[in-house]
C-alpha cells in the first residue's frame, strides 16, 4: 500500500479514535465531515509536514527528535481550526490526538509494507 494511502487512512481513524479514546474530544457533524478532516489531515502530515520537518532540522537535532510530537500537533492543530466540527479543547487533547495519529502510521506501515518491484523472471 502506497505511503499516500496509509497517511490518509491513519488520518480518518486518528481523528475517529481520539473522539473516541480522548475524553474531551467531540466531532459534532456528519460522518462525512469526520471522513473529510481525516484527509486533510492525512494530506497535511503527507505534504507539509516534511517542509515543517526539514525547516525544524536543527532543533530536532537539539531535542533528540522530540521536536517531531510537537509538529504532530501542529498538524492536528490546523484540521482543528480548518473544521468548526472537531472540537479538541486545549493541548492536552491535541497531544493525544497527534500521538493516536503517529501510531497508527506506524502500525498501518508494519501492516503494509512498501511492494518491492522485482523483474519477473521469465
Amino acid at each position: 500500500m502506497s505511503k499516500f494511502i496509509i497517511q490518509l487512512i491513519a488520518g480518518i481513524l486518528a481523528i475517529w479514535l481520539a473522539t473516541i479514546i480522548v475524553p474531551s474530544v467531540k466531532f459534532e457533524g456528519p460522518v462525512l465531515n469526520l471522513i473529510f478532516a481525516g484527509i486533510v489531515l492525512g494530506l497535511l502530515n503527507l505534504t507539509i509536514r516534511p517542509i515543517v520537518e526539514l525547516i525544524t532540522l536543527p532543533i530536532k537535532i537539539i531535542t533528540l527528535g522530540l521536536f517531531s510530537l510537537a509538529i504532530g500537533v501542529l498538524m492536528v492543530w490546523i484540521v482543528d481550526i480548518l473544521f468548526a466540527q472537531l472540537i479538541i479543547p486545549g493541548l492536552n487533547p491535541l497531544f493525544w490526538t497527534s500521538l493516536i495519529n503517529w501510531g497508527l502510521i506506524i502500525v498501518l506501515a508494519l501492516i503494509f509494507p512498501k511492494r518491492k518491484n522485482h523483474p519477473e523472471n521469465s
